[in-house]
């Protein structure tokens, strides 16, 4: 999506992987065997955009052979226009691509035969975000303040939400779309907030040069919770590969558990892919994601895709007029069956 763009400067790596089956487990599921074939199953995955702290796992994975222990070979690439991801995998362009909820809710709602099939990020990274901590302490004291926004439709409608859950009235906040430029508008006093800076990026950034921001996250503001990276397939890439997927998504939750682990190898892999990351800022950055790439609830394996959430989330874009008719993202829009101790 166009607000990672300035987060990384550099093109990715493609990093290929081959060889024998490994058993895998996740946190708090039995343990559970990924057995391939002989020949090595090629899997093309598609990033959001270049690579960056939230994709830690991903590198952890490759460097670690996860993927070449399950007998893919997975191509990693980088789109040259954020809106790229989902297009490719609806024209099975490429087998799988990281992507946001909301945007494949508009997709589905739009016709595109797409379904989610783990989560990367359990939880909102978007935020609320000022640097006026003085006169900003809460949500109510940005009536007759500027908030900028990186001009995508859901975003707006989260404002609204905040601002009506806080009691305060639509008209009494100015909208504007900066762009990619979020922090520099509020580095600039352009905008007094804005509202589509991750927190564990942009706060991080901002924390380290000691600017001190105020962040409040969209969960705790009135926005149904969701997660705010994916991995989307063509359903009949699912129907049709299932196998693969599953050795895919299971090898990816090593890849995590690995960043865990080790943060600092694993940030090294990530640097590996794209050097002009700066190691500290993604040190710092991935230590702060980490407990978002796991399930709040242990019993759940990597990738869990809570069913009651999407439908909430689903529900509220229908309110919001994002989308013209309710989802049932939990019964159609996501599968938890390739994750490690699921069934079809």
């Amino acid at each position: 999506m166009n607000r990672l763009a300035r987060r990384a400067r550099a093109v990715a790596a493609a990093i290929a992987a081959a060889a024998l089956a490994l058993a895998l487990a996740a946190c708090g599921e039995k343990q559970e065997q990924v057995t391939a074939s002989s020949a090595k199953r090629p899997l093309t995955v598609m990033l959001d955009y270049l690579p960056n702290p939230d994709h830690v796992g991903l590198y952890a994975a490759l460097r670690d052979g996860a993927f070449a222990d399950a007998n893919l070979d997975v191509e990693v690439e980088v789109p040259s226009d954020p809106a790229q991801p989902l297009k490719l995998v609806q024209s099975r362009r490429v087998d799988v691509a990281i992507s946001y909820e909301p945007e494949l809710l508009i997709a589905r709602d739009q016709g595109a035969p797409l379904v989610a099939f783990a989560a990367i990020a359990q939880r909102p990274l978007t935020s609320l975000m000022t640097l006026d901590r003085r006169r900003i302490r809460d949500v109510r004291d940005l009536r007759g303040g500027r908030v900028g926004t990186a001009g995508i439709p859901y975003q707006s409608a989260y404002l609204r939400t905040i601002l009506e859950r806080a009691g305060v009235p639509r008209d009494a906040v100015e909208e504007t779309s900066v762009g990619f430029n979020l922090t520099p508008a509020m580095l600039s006093r352009r905008v007094d907030a804005t509202l589509g800076a991750f927190w564990n990026v942009e706060g991080v950034q901002l924390q380290r040069r000691g600017r001190n921001p105020r962040i409040f996250r969209m969960e705790e503001l009135g926005v149904p919770t969701y997660d705010e990276l994916i991995l989307v397939a063509h359903k009949e890439v699912v129907g049709e590969r299932g196998d693969a997927i599953r050795a895919f998504v299971q090898a990816l939750a090593r890849g995590y558990e690995a960043a865990r682990a080790d943060p600092e190898a694993a940030v090294d892999a990530l640097v590996a892919a794209n050097p002009d990351l700066d190691r500290d800022f993604a040190l710092a950055s991935v230590k702060a994601s980490l407990p978002v790439f796991f399930p709040e609830d242990e019993a759940r394996p990597f990738g869990w895709l809570e069913p009651r959430e999407w439908d909430a989330y689903g529900a509220w874009m229908l309110e919001q007029g994002l989308i013209s008719r309710r989802p049932l993202a939990g019964a159609t829009a996501i599968t938890n069956e390739f994750l490690a101790g699921q069934t079809g």
